[in-house]
């Protein structure tokens, strides 16, 4: 598919942030040009189904001095770049994945830059930065074996000289390595900054590998004698001894992947254990919050029913009276009190008279010297019932 950027902008149509998006894909695939896009269904592990766009290509690895295209696949979340993507390595059929604290079992990628992706800062381009980073220090692939070990010879029957090197070898060790980063086939140059890396590119047939006699002996088209060779003939302990070497290396390289797939999926369990950790201490503190705010409202909704309780006793006890006698409906405690209690009420009677003669006044009732006349008495007599009020507060040790 063509990187176009208006094909680009329809696939991307059901983006939240479709511009950014587009933007930053275009800005990607212009730097890593063997990366393509595509819209695919992308299936969740719950089985939800939802169309995204799918990154597809290889990205180049240095690893110890040489570079190889690994084949990876991005995946865009509708979200992005509030979400971080979905990086997974996609290994040919001629390779295997290569298990490590990067990648799983699966091919998916874990890298720190996931973890701790920020919508406002991390970008695609630093991304495939730290995947190009960390698969140079882990390769996250390697090549399938070409040929399996042979199986014993019959007997009677010799091994060719396994080295051109005029001296018997009676203990060859395979030099190859534990694992041999696989390169994608492809004659393409590799992406960069408009001119190719200085590394040796990726061959048409696809085998340029860092060590290319990684099998321990030559293939053998006839059995036969072995000629002497230097004074030296190769026995059958000879060829007993290499077989037993090619196997137990064999065998080491295999239970060295194992332990490094199961570490990785070790690590991966005790991630998921410590997140599982922390959502149960998240749950027990809410749960201790939500039992404390429990019990506060129970003891609430005792207060409130024991003073309904109250209320409606005294509604029924004002329901049997016949009649309130408003004199003996506030009686003081003490004879000072009584005095306090008379003083204001007679003071408030006052007030209201005051009020109303100039209510008179204003309306032509009584004329100007007959209200001068009443409101001063009247002032008077307030003003020492308010005199009297404030020594009785003294008295009581009210606020005054």
């Amino acid at each position: 598919m063509a990187n176009d950027e208006n094909v680009l902008k329809q696939c991307l149509s059901k983006y939240k942030y479709r511009d950014y998006t587009s933007k930053e894909v275009s800005s990607l695939l212009h730097l890593y040009r063997s990366l393509t896009f595509r819209l695919e269904a992308f299936v969740f592990n719950n089985g939800a189904r939802k169309d995204l766009l799918n990154l597809e290509g290889t990205i180049p690895v240095n690893y110890k001095g040489a570079y190889y295209n690994i084949p990876v696949c991005i995946w865009l979340m509708d979200t992005h770049p509030q979400n971080a993507p979905l990086c997974f390595v996609k290994p040919t059929p001629d390779m295997s994945i290569k298990v490590s604290k990067y990648v799983d079992s699966n091919g998916k990628v874990y890298l720190p830059y996931l973890h701790e992706w920020n919508p406002n800062g991390s970008t695609l381009q630093n991304l495939v930065q730290c995947m190009i980073a960390a698969f140079g220090e882990l390769p996250p692939v390697y090549s399938k074996p070409r040929n399996e070990v042979r199986a014993p010879y019959p007997a009677g029957a010799f091994m060719p000289q396994p080295y051109p090197h005029p001296q018997v070898q009676v203990h060859p060790q395979p030099p190859y390595p534990s694992f041999t980063p696989y390169p994608a086939a492809s004659n393409l140059p590799y992406p960069g900054y408009g001119t190719p890396y200085p590394g040796p590119p990726t061959s048409v047939n696809g085998t340029p590998y860092p060590a290319a006699n990684t099998t321990p002996y030559p293939p053998s088209t006839s059995y036969g004698p072995s000629p002497d060779v230097a004074g030296g003939t190769i026995t059958e302990e000879h060829i007993k001894a290499s077989l037993l070497s090619a196997v137990e290396d064999k065998l080491r390289r295999r239970l060295k992947e194992q332990s490094q797939q199961s570490q990785a999926e070790l690590e991966t369990l005790r991630r998921t254990q410590q997140e599982l950790r922390e959502g149960k201490t998240r749950l027990e503190d809410i749960l201790a919050r939500l039992q404390r705010e429990r019990a506060d409202l129970d003891k609430n909704v005792a207060v409130l029913q024991e003073k309904e309780k109250e209320l409606l006793s005294a509604v029924e006890r004002l329901g049997e009276q016949e009649g309130v006698d408003v004199d003996e409906a506030v009686v003081t405690t003490a004879p000072l009190y009584t005095q306090l209690l008379n003083a204001f009420a007679e003071e408030a009677t006052l007030e209201d008279a005051i009020y109303y003669m100039g209510e008179a006044l204003r309306k032509e009732v009584i004329d100007l010297d007959t209200f001068l006349k009443q409101v001063r008495t009247l002032a008077r007599r307030q003003f020492t019932l308010r005199a009297l009020m404030h020594k009785c507060r003294q008295k009581a040790q009210l606020a005054c």
